[in-house]
C-alpha cells in the first residue's frame, strides 16, 4: 500500500460492512465510503480534471473533506486545504499561488468563497458541499451522477498528494509539497508505534486543513473508525468519545487544558479511552501532570511538523509519561526518534553536536517533504545534505531522548544571555495561580531585548507582577540580567 487512494480501496475489500466514518447524522461503512470517493473521482474526471491538477478545500471538518483527499489521491491530483481562519487576502494568495483549478466550499463558507470568485479567475469549478448556492455545483449532485467504478489512473508514491501552506515564523504562507510516500511513511510509523488496530476509534477534533489530519488516515489505514467533530466544542467532543466508545483522541495541549477546567467532564463516560496524544505546541509540564492525574497514564506526545507530513519526528510513549521516580524527568522531553525518523542536533555549520549540547534539530526520513512549492531558495535552506532543518532548538541525552528548547527564531538575546521563552513559561506554570502563560521579546534600550510575559490566572486567583517575578527568580534555571 503506497498511496492515499489505496486506503479506502483496500479496506472496502477487507472491511466492507464495518463503519469507517461517523459525522453528525452520517455513518459510512468502508464500502459506502469507497463508493462515494470513486463517484467524486469520476465526476472530477468527467469535468475535465487530470492528474497533476490541484483542488482546494475551504471548510470545517466533515466526512466530505476526507472524500476529497482520497478522490484526488486516486486521480493523481493534489489537495490544498485552506485554514478558514485566514483573511480573504491570505486565502486568495494561497489559492492563486497553488494554481488550484477546483474550489470546494463547506457548509456556511459558500457565501464567503463566492465573494472571492472575481479574484480567482483560474478556478474552473466551484463546488458547494452542502448548500445550493448560485454559481456552485452541489456536491451530492456530482456524486449522484457519477460512476462507482474504480478510476483507471496510475498514481506513483512520489507524486504530489497534498500542497499544504504553513506560515510558521517566516512571513507569507509557504507551500509544503507532501508526496504519497511522505504521508504514508508517517502514517504507517504512527500506527506501528501507537499500536492502532481495526478495533480502535479516534475522536477527530483538530482541523482537517492542518497536518494533524494524520489520525484520520491512521485509523482508516488500520480498518478502525473515525468519529469526526466539526469544531472544538467541549461538550460535543466528550459526547462523541462517550457515544462512539472512542479509544483515541489527538489534540493540542490547549484543548486538554480546557478540559481540565471544564466542569462537565465528569458527567461523561470516558472509560473507553486508551490513548490521548498531543502535539502542535509544548505542553506546560504542570498542566501535563494534572492531565495525567485526571485522565490517567494514557498520554503520548508526537513532535512533528508540516514539513514531516504529520509523521512524528519523535515520540514520547505512554510508558514514558511517569509522574514519580527517576523517569518523571522524561515528561519534559519529546521522546525518541520515531520509526520513520533519524534525528541529529546540528551546530551553525551543519556539524552534529554531542549529547546535552543545544543546537538546531535536523531530521531525515521518507516522511520529510519534497520541498517548498515554487521556492527553490527556501527549499535549499531547509533541506541540506539530506537533512531537514526544523528551525527548533534542542538537545539529546545519553539515552536518545530529545529535549526541545524553543523555536530558533523565538530566542531572546538579553544582556548577552540566550533566553528561550519556553524555559520561562515552564517556571511560570508552576505557580499555583497561573492558568496560561506566554513569553515574548520586547525591545529594551539598555539590554537590546527584554523578556516579557503575558499571564492568565485561574478563576478566583490573585497574584501580583512582583510576586511572579520573585517566584521566577527563586525557581528559574535561567536568570535574566538585573534591571537597573
Amino acid at each position: 500500500m503506497y498511496t492515499l487512494g489505496d486506503i479506502p480501496r483496500k479496506n472496502a475489500l477487507h472491511y466492507p460492512d464495518k463503519e469507517a466514518i461517523v459525522f453528525e447524522e452520517t455513518r459510512l461503512t468502508y464500502e459506502k465510503l469507497n463508493q462515494r470517493i470513486n463517484r467524486l473521482a469520476n465526476a472530477l474526471t468527467k469535468m475535465g480534471f487530470n492528474p497533476g491538477d490541484r483542488v482546494t478545500v475551504f471548510s470545517e471538518n466533515t466526512h466530505k473533506y476526507l472524500e476529497v483527499y482520497f478522490a484526488a489521491a486516486k486521480l493523481g491530483m493534489s489537495v490544498t486545504p485552506i485554514n478558514f481562519r485566514l483573511s480573504d487576502d491570505e486565502i486568495i494568495h494561497i489559492v492563486s499561488d497553488s494554481e488550484a483549478s477546483c474550489f470546494f466550499a463547506g457548509d456556511g463558507y459558500e457565501a464567503r468563497a463566492g465573494k472571492m470568485r472575481e479574484r480567482l479567475q483560474a478556478i474552473n469549478a466551484w463546488v458547494a458541499f452542502d448548500n445550493n448556492t448560485p454559481g456552485f455545483i452541489v456536491y451530492e449532485d456530482m456524486l449522484n451522477d457519477a460512476s462507482e467504478k474504480e478510476p483507471d489512473v496510475t498514481v506513483d508514491e512520489d507524486d504530489l498528494a497534498v500542497l499544504m501552506y504553513t506560515g510558521g515564523t517566516t512571513g507569507l504562507p509557504k507551500g509544503v509539497m507532501l508526496s504519497h510516500r511522505n504521508i504514508m511513511a508517517g502514517v504507517i510509523s504512527a500506527n506501528l508505534m501507537s499500536n492502532i488496530t481495526s478495533d480502535d476509534t479516534t475522536c477527530f477534533v483538530l482541523p482537517l486543513f492542518h497536518v494533524s489530519f494524520w489520525p484520520a488516515f491512521c485509523l482508516l489505514l488500520a480498518g478502525g473508525k473515525v468519529a469526526i467533530n466539526r469544531k472544538s466544542d467541549l461538550n460535543e467532543i466528550l459526547r462523541i468519545i462517550q457515544d462512539e466508545r472512542c479509544t483515541h483522541m489527538n489534540a493540542v495541549p490547549t484543548v486538554y487544558g480546557w478540559l481540565l477546567q471544564f466542569g462537565n467532564v465528569d458527567a461523561y463516560n470516558l472509560t473507553s479511552l486508551k490513548l490521548l496524544s498531543y502535539a502542535g505546541s509544548p505542553f506546560p509540564l504542570e498542566i501535563l501532570k494534572q492531565c495525567i492525574e485526571k485522565f490517567g497514564p494514557i498520554f503520548a506526545q508526537g513532535y512533528g511538523a508540516t514539513e514531516t507530513a504529520g509523521g512524528a519526528i519523535s515520540l514520547l510513549r505512554k510508558e514514558d509519561h511517569i509522574l514519580s521516580g527517576t523517569k518523571s524527568k522524561l515528561l519534559a522531553s519529546a521522546g525518541k526518534a520515531s520509526l520513520c525518523s533519524e534525528i541529529r542536533i546540528m551546530d551553525e555549520n551543519g556539524l552534529a553536536l554531542p549529547i546535552h549540547e543545544t543546537g538546531e534539530i535536523a531530521v531525515k526520513g521518507k516522511h520529510v517533504m519534497m520541498g517548498y512549492w515554487k521556492n527553490p531558495e527556501l527549499t535549499e535552506k531547509a533541506l541540506r545534505g539530506g537533512w531537514y532543518y526544523a528551525g527548533d532548538m534542542g538537545y539529546m541525552d545519553e539515552d536518545g531522548y530529545l529535549y526541545l528548547v524553543d523555536r530558533k527564531a523565538d530566542m531572546i538575546v538579553t544582556g548577552g544571555e540566550n533566553i528561550y521563552p519556553k524555559e520561562v513559561e515552564d517556571v511560570l506554570y508552576e505557580h499555583p495561580a497561573v492558568f496560561m502563560a506566554a513569553v515574548v521579546s520586547a525591545p529594551d534600550k539598555k539590554w537590546g531585548e527584554r523578556v516579557q510575559a503575558v499571564v492568565v490566572l485561574k478563576p478566583d486567583q490573585l497574584v501580583t507582577e512582583e510576586e511572579l517575578i520573585a517566584f521566577y527568580k527563586k525557581n528559574g534555571r535561567i536568570q535574566m540580567p538585573q534591571r537597573h
